[in-house]
């Protein structure tokens, strides 16, 4: 197996993590209170992504705190992430299937449930030569971290246009509101990008090589799902589903109040952006689920096995790996009552 510039566990960090998670005790209801008897969590969603708008909208409309949760939003890169669902420090995290070859090499965490579609571009900017997949051989891409979504993508589109991504392309990370400004000055070829800085950009003059939420690869497939830690599911479970729930009810709100969603993400600024009608645009192409059952239940998982193949394809995970065994353990299903009740927090947002 080609070594993984998407996720590599080594061995020394997968020892560092099983050191804090001895270290951490997950069982603790942190911040237990009569208002949020769950306690106090934090939930890594600070990305300036629009995409992460579930997270926000739970936290401003009240759905965490009717779930019994004190939650607090925080930034980090894939890398706190992993560490913290790892150790038990987070109850859950978002990503899309960039977590798969650590999952394989022993990182202990479970996939609960599919968030939304596509919010990633590849792209190249104004006046490049570069027009179709088979020109980015060679060249320098952008991305906001190394191992992270974007390149996640952008490996599996590379690897099914014949290059190979660890070593047909050249990944340099830049902080995502500089990524542009590299492209623009040649530093990189192509970028990926999240929105709303991708579609910032196609509307800038930026060609569009890969669209994950049209492009036939990605088309109606999450394009990112949740994680719940493996310590908290054995430990606090009641935690675990509670988030879940909360997310599930941000969701639905979302996916009826596209409109008052961009503006709550606007005002609250969790998103650079001054454009309500642009990131109402980009809420809807994200198709937030307006009900959550086991239909929904049942297409995360079938998009963890078909993007275990892809990865598989790329050579990010083992080629003799029996992908379904492997989703089968990766998957952790947790049915929540919300299929059948809508309440809970209702913030002035909500009565606008």
């Amino acid at each position: 197996m080609r070594n993984s510039k998407l996720s590599r566990i080594s061995a020394m960090a997968l020892l560092a993590i099983t050191i804090c998670s001895c270290g951490h005790n997950a069982s603790k209801t942190n911040g237990a209170s009569e208002k949020f008897p769950l306690g106090k969590i934090e939930i890594q969603a600070l990305s300036g992504a629009a995409c992460g708008a579930p997270f926000y909208i739970a936290k401003e409309n009240g759905f965490f705190a009717a779930q019994g949760l004190d939650v607090t939003l925080v930034s980090g890169n894939f890398e706190s992430n992993k560490t913290g669902l790892a150790s038990g420090k987070f109850s859950v995290a978002v990503g899309d299937f960039q977590y798969f070859p650590s999952v394989n090499e022993g990182l202990d965490i479970k996939l609960i449930a599919g968030l939304h579609d596509g919010c990633i571009k590849l792209l190249v900017p104004p006046g490049s030569p570069i027009k179709e997949a088979k020109d980015l051989a060679h060249k320098k891409i952008g991305v906001d971290e190394i191992g992270g979504t974007p390149m996640a993508i952008s490996s599996v589109f590379l690897a099914n246009n014949n290059i190979d991504p660890t070593s047909g392309v050249t990944w340099l990370p830049y902080p995502l509101e500089h990524l542009q400004g590299m492209a623009e000055k040649g530093e990189v070829d192509a970028v990926a990008l999240w929105d709303p800085f991708a579609t910032l950009a196609v509307k800038k003059g930026y060609r569009v090589l890969c669209d994950i939420g049209t492009h036939p690869l990605f088309a109606g497939k999450y394009c990112c799902f949740l994680y719940a830690s493996s310590q908290q599911i054995k430990e606090n479970p009641e935690r675990v589903k509670a988030v879940l729930k909360a997310l599930q009810k941000s969701s639905e709100w979302i996916a009826q109040n596209p409109e008052k969603t961009a503006q709550i993400m606007i005002d609250k600024k969790y998103i650079s952006s001054d454009d309500p009608a642009l990131i109402t645009e980009l809420v809807k192409s994200y198709k937030y689920h307006a009900k959550h059952n086991a239909n929904t239940r049942a297409r995360a998982k079938n998009d963890a096995l078909y993007f275990t193949d892809q990865l598989e394809k790329a050579g990010f995970l083992p080629k003799n790996l029996n992908t379904q065994k492997f989703v089968e353990n990766l998957y952790y299903e947790i049915p929540t009552d919300i299929e059948t009740s809508h309440d809970g927090g209702m913030s002035s947002h909500e009565k606008m």
